[in-house]
């Protein structure tokens, strides 16, 4: 299948076109102006100065966009004349747009979303137009890429016409593997022939071994080369970014005035408790990768630094149009740091929350939670989680060790297997360390390493383990501990972010899993988790528990936010024309 690849070799990502001599028309007047006059031509030459930038992209990729949806829909014809035929493209089973039933079942969005357009609007209901996902890690197969895919999903069912398209970095596959591992690990089938990939050169930008100081700064720095590369090979009628990167909305609304943005934010850049951990007398001073970093002169510097890129990651949340957080966690903190300037610039825009996506229904099906299937559970301490630094394995295999060190009857024959995706060389090493820990604490014939495991092996062992952990500090929301929930297992978590405040919560005022911060209180949750007296009754609560986050409320959730962006298009389209 056709597809687009990386941009041709030679491409200079940064060459904006314009003509030094009219750059000096523009800026010797500006300076011979007095300081009153600067106040209001600075901010109209700046806009300017963003909308013929605009211009130039669209002008350069037009050609490229035209390319795209020719190959789309000559990959949509021989998708439906082999469908029609009785037989779909290879890889291709389960699509979800381009008419016709679904072949997985899955009920239509638009049959269940919360729509937004006025009177039904025919324009909005049928519009056709290129959604661009800026998700430059499209391929690394954790919580946040469920949430891209199935946002995908959720916006070929509700606009069937519509070209979604991936702004990635993975340069190692292409689209078919891409679609076969989401399919594989996520058990999403999409529709291939309204999903492209356009391959961006300068991922390492937003790297963070890019960038061994100043990570915060240099990151969002990165990801606005990174967003100029995507603009350079096509420019979308909506700009959607799914992994954190406000700097890249900030670029795409300095340029595109009609392009409406929006943001799903896992976890925001910058935190106020990311603020406070730096002094280690605060209430939180003690958490957190950079805990109690806060002191002496490096600190002084490190906290103005971040204070400073706060103020700054503000201003660009404020120019997004749309903004859906994964969790209440995440939705207070970012209305912390973007309400106040949206609220003066923008208007009363709410910040939703949009709980991602969870196989619920599922796991529901797959996992029998009863008296019988409690005879076949193990005592496992289950950790689904990429090895990523702030999911904070270490905690867990130390709390692990100090709990079998009790020698308890729970204790008798644990395990502790620790299964997740590994995106990158840095998160292999931090395996090995992993590893080097459970020789050093002499566990190592109690724990088990699953790295990149399929769907299925997931299944597997949510039906046998008994307790599903969660040591990360402040975790935005925690798609693991729902999995949990659905299939059954007594979850562990640390006593912060969303799994203390939406997920492990009472249900009908009784528990359905425990909180911890330090590894003894850890140890002391797998040894109260492990030793219930009717295990069953806490499963089942929790199993009630996970109903809140399926996939259909992603979805419907998911819809109604963008129909607002879809009329948003129509609008700015009809109103201003292309920039």
């Amino acid at each position: 299948m056709a597809e687009m690849c990386a941009a041709p070799s030679g491409r200079k990502p940064f060459s904006f076109g314009l003509d030094p001599r009219v750059l000096a028309l523009v800026v010797v007047p500006l300076v011979a102006v007095t300081p009153l006059a600067s106040l209001f031509l600075v901010p109209l030459l700046w806009r300017a100065l963003g909308s013929a930038l605009g211009r130039y992209l669209r002008r350069k990729t037009d050609g490229r966009r035209g390319q795209i949806l020719e190959l789309m829909g000559a990959d949509e014809k021989k998708y439906q004349d082999q469908k029609n035929g009785g037989q779909a493209p290879a890889g291709q089973e389960g699509g979800g747009g381009g008419g016709g039933e679904d072949d997985d079942g899955w009920e239509n969005v638009d049959a269940y979303a919360v729509g937004t357009s006025q009177n039904g609007d025919k324009e909005e209901q049928e519009w056709e137009g290129i959604v661009g996902f800026f998700h430059p890690f499209c391929n690394a197969g954790g919580g946040g890429e469920r949430v891209l895919w199935a946002a995908i999903r959720a916006t070929q069912k509700r606009w069937p016409k519509a070209k979604c398209v991936v702004y990635t970095g993975d340069h190692d596959v292409n689209k078919e593997a891409i679609l076969d591992r989401v399919e594989n690990r996520f058990n999403i089938h999409l529709h291939p022939p309204a999903v492209n990939f356009i391959y961006l050169s300068t991922r390492h930008w937003v790297l963070a071994s890019t960038w061994p100081h100043f990570t915060l700064a240099g990151q969002s720095l990165g990801s606005v080369v990174l967003a100029w590369d995507a603009f350079s090979l096509l420019v979308p009628d909506i700009f959607i970014d799914t992994m954190g990167y406000a700097f890249a909305l900030g670029l795409s609304k300095f340029l595109f005035r009609d392009v409406p943005t929006a943001a799903y934010v896992h976890y925001p850049t910058i935190s106020t408790d990311m603020l406070e951990s730096l002094d280690p007398g605060s209430a939180v001073g003690g958490q957190g990768v950079n805990a109690g970093q806060g002191r002496g002169t490096k600190g002084a510097v490190k906290k103005l630094y971040w204070h400073l890129f706060a103020m700054v990651y503000s201003w660009m949340g404020a120019s997004v149009d749309v903004v859906m957080t994964n969790s209440s966690w995440t939705q207070a903190h970012i209305q912390k740091l973007w309400g106040p300037l949206r609220a003066s610039t923008r208007g009363a825009d709410p910040i939703a929350v949009v709980y991602p996506p969870v196989a619920v229904r599922e796991l529901e099906h797959e996992v029998e939670v009863s008296a019988a299937s409690e005879g076949r559970r193990e005592k496992v301490v289950l950790y689904i989680a990429q090895f990523r630094p702030e999911k904070n394995h270490q905690l867990v295999v130390q709390a692990f060790a100090e709990f079998l060190k009790t020698g308890s009857a729970a204790a008798q024959s644990a395990r502790l297997v620790l299964l997740g995706s590994v995106r990158d060389d840095a998160d292999s090493k931090r395996v090995y360390k992993l590893r080097l820990l459970v020789n050093e604490l002499h566990i190592r014939d109690r724990v088990d390493f699953h790295l990149d495991a399929s769907w299925p092996e997931i299944l597997d062992w949510l039906r046998r383990a008994s307790v599903g952990v969660n040591g990360m500090w402040n975790e935005h929301f925690g798609i693991g501990v729902v999995e949990y929930q659905a299939a059954g297992l007594i979850s562990v978590v640390h006593n912060s972010g969303g799994p203390k405040l939406d997920i492990v919560v009472d249900v009908n005022g009784e528990p359905t899993g425990f909180h911890a911060t330090t590894s003894t209180e850890f140890a002391e949750g797998f040894e109260k988790a492990l030793s219930l007296p009717n295990p069953s009754a806490v499963r089942l609560r929790a199993r009630e528990s996970a109903k809140r986050f399926t996939e259909e409320e992603f979805a419907r959730r998911w819809t109604a936010q963008m129909e607002k962006l879809v009329a948003m298009r129509t609008r700015l389209k009809t109103k201003i024309g292309p920039c």
